[in-house]
Formats: C-alpha cells, structure tokens, sequence
C-alpha cells in the first residue's frame, strides 16, 4: 500500500515519541502502559478502534435459538456473559440453576457473579486461551452447548464442536462494529498498537486512504499480525515476543532499539 513497504526494517528504526493503543484507556493506577511512557517520556493514547453494540431480543428470536434447550453455556468473554444475560432478561428466561458454564478463564468465571452465584453453579474454567477451553469441552462431550458470541468470532471454538460432532448451538448476541475515529484524521503516531483483525478493518473503514508511511504497527496475536500483512501494511513489532510475553513488552523493546539510531 505504500512505498514504505519496500523498507529494511533498519530503515524503519525512527525515535519513537508517540503511540496510539487500540484499546479502552487502563483503569488500574499502575498499568505497564503508564510505566513505559515514564520511562521513555513517550505519550501514549488510549482510543478503542471497535464497539460492541447489543443484538436487539427481537433481532435475536430471528435466529430461532432455544436457550433452554441447552445444558451448557460456553463463554469466551466479559462481553459474552453480559449479552447472554441481556438477552435472557430481554426475553424473560430464567436459567436453570443446573446449567453449566465453560469460561475460557478465571477472569470470565469470576466475572459471573454479577448475574449469578457461583459457588452454587456447575463453572468449568480454563487457564487462558481457547485451546485451553477446548480441553475441558473433550471431557464434557455430551452436554448441548450454546455458544453466545459476535458477529465477528474466532473459528476455532466453533470448528472444534463441528469437527467432533458437539451438539451445539452458535447464536449472536452482540455486534463487533467499527468506531468513529473521525477525530483522529489528521493526528500521526509514531506506533499505531492493534489487538485484533477487527481493529485493522476498524483503520480502513474510517481512512480508506491510509498511508502507513514512518508509522510504525504493533500487533498482538498471529491473526492480527496477519490481517497487518493483509492489508499490505508493514508488521514492525509482532507480540507476544519469547522474551517479551505482553505488548508492553514488545514495545518497549522496539523503543530500547529504535531510540538509540
């Protein structure tokens, strides 16, 4: 997309001064993020490039999914566990105290208790991420699954039930939409950080006509360091790195780099 692409990556060490992150802006005090800007008297600022809207219960029975017909609910985020329960207070169904929950997390378990309480709830967690989901369902193969998810998803939750025969049930209860960045046409990063495809398309549907030029992208994740290379953009800084599990991390290891030609 731009002549940039045809860049050494040592061409592309500029001093970095600016980065724009992708995400809602830390609540906690002591975020990384803040760190690395004192450190390297960098200013960083916070800008989600996604929304997540609610499907309406009327946009929802279209889709003819029989909560209650399910024994298990698979929850892979906060958002997910909100719009499930949004849906079913919309659409006054009372979920039965035996239903089990597979939570792709401790983070998403805990976050239950705003609709339920768990200790008296059947909640099988997994560590992290959703291979480590994947093998707590091999273990649980006949329950009939409802999987609340966006209308953007990951496949591989999804293509593990198919694939091995899972009665289940995928039914979309939010929507993953670009936000307006309106604002942000004629502001310029040094490091533009994207955490997910969505966020990349986010980019394009509001600066059709972006140029990367100097900018330099950080992505977290192989798929959206994929859709980065998609777009004929330049992937500078790849996370997780072995020796730098976290964006933060990969950042400050360009920055150490780029900051010193």
């Amino acid at each position: 997309m731009s002549e940039s692409l045809m860049e050494t990556s040592k061409d592309r060490l500029h001093e970095i001064k600016s980065i724009l992150v992708s995400q809602p802006e830390p609540k906690e005090d002591k975020s990384p993020y803040f760190d690395l800007a004192e450190k390297y008297n960098l200013k960083i600022d916070f800008r989600p490039f996604i929304e997540v809207k609610p499907v309406s219960g009327k946009d929802f029975r279209k889709q003819k999914v029989e909560i209650l017909d399910h024994t298990a609910i698979i929850l892979t985020s906060r958002n997910a566990v909100d719009h499930f329960f949004s849906i079913c207070s919309e659409l006054k169904i009372e979920v039965p105290s035996d239903m089990k929950y597979f939570c792709v997390s401790e983070q998403t378990a805990n976050y239950l208790q705003k609709y339920i309480v768990i200790r008296k709830r059947k909640i099988f967690t997994g560590f992290r991420t959703a291979q480590d989901l994947i093998e707590i369902l091999k273990k649980h193969k006949n329950e009939k699954y409802l999987f609340p998810c966006s209308s953007i998803r990951k496949n591989d939750i999804p293509d593990f039930l198919k694939d091995n025969g899972y009665k289940h049930t995928e039914a979309v209860m939010y929507e993953t939409v670009a936000a307006d960045l309106s604002d942000l046409a004629d502001v310029n990063y040094d490091i533009i950080a994207f955490f997910s495809p969505s966020g990349i398309n986010s980019l394009f549907v509001n600066f059709p006509d972006f140029k990367q030029n100097k900018t330099r992208i950080a992505a977290f994740g192989p798929t959206t360091g994929q859709a980065v290379k998609d777009a004929g953009l330049i992937l500078d800084i790849e996370a997780p790195m072995p020796n730098a599990p976290s964006m933060t991390g990969a950042l400050e290891v360009y920055i150490k780099t780029a900051n010193k030609t």
